[in-house]
């Protein structure tokens, strides 16, 4: 498989590189430092994953995966990165990406992209078998819009009307202030939804009430 890599910290871009170099099923096809490098090296280097951060200077690693998901036969894409904060994770899986990594185990990479590779998707460092890409109506919502959402009603039977809408719009990387504008609801009320959806479906946050969505489409 050929891999990209775009990462503004040098250090972990030569480790990155040198590790699945060495792999003889990896070839490393280019590495850049920001969004704009990895978006370019997408459309030249024609690589089968490109391994991205979140935060880098001038257009960031989420910019950069819709820019590189939007293209009509995209390359798969992984974000590796230090934060772990449930939003980044929740954004970047609406969007289409294959995993989310967390910089713990340079040598751990290598697996986990054959793994995507053979069809699954990875989310720090545990693989889950599903089948279901978001696509655009995912990636419409990440940006506030809302979209026709699936009928949740046979998936989700112990939840109300409401809180399945709730479920919906996080798996679409909403916050909770997007929630409310999108729901026309308060914020206030959008948590006590969250509250009762965690109990409901004995879920621990967020990111495991939009795994549980993305799962139950499949």
């Amino acid at each position: 498989m050929r891999v990209v890599i775009a990462d503004d910290d040098a250090v972990v871009v030569e480790s990155l590189r040198i590790v699945l170099d060495a792999q003889p099923d990896i070839e490393v096809a280019g590495c850049g430092t920001d969004g704009a490098d990895a978006v370019r090296l997408a459309a030249e280097a024609a690589p089968d994953v490109v391994l991205l951060d979140i935060q880098m200077p001038g257009m960031d690693g989420l910019a950069a995966a819709g820019q590189i998901l939007a293209a009509s036969q995209p390359p798969r894409v992984v974000f590796l990165t230090t934060f772990s904060d449930d939003e980044y994770i929740v954004r970047a899986l609406s969007l289409g990406a294959a995993g989310y990594l967390i910089k713990q185990d340079v040598a751990g990479v290598a697996p986990a992209l054959r793994a995507v590779m053979a069809g699954r998707s990875v989310l720090e460092g545990e693989v889950l078998e599903r089948a279901v890409a978001l696509g655009a109506g995912a990636a419409a919502g990440a940006s506030g819009a809302t979209a026709e959402k699936p009928n949740l009603s046979s998936i989700f039977p112990q939840l109300t009307d409401r809180e399945r809408e709730v479920v919906a719009l996080i798996a679409e990387g909403l916050d909770n202030r997007e929630v409310a504008a999108a729901a026309y609801m308060g914020e206030g009320t959008v948590r006590n939804h969250i509250s009762s959806i965690l109990a409901k479906l004995h879920l621990r946050n967020r990111t495991q009430i939009a795994v549980a969505y993305w799962r139950a489409l499949r």
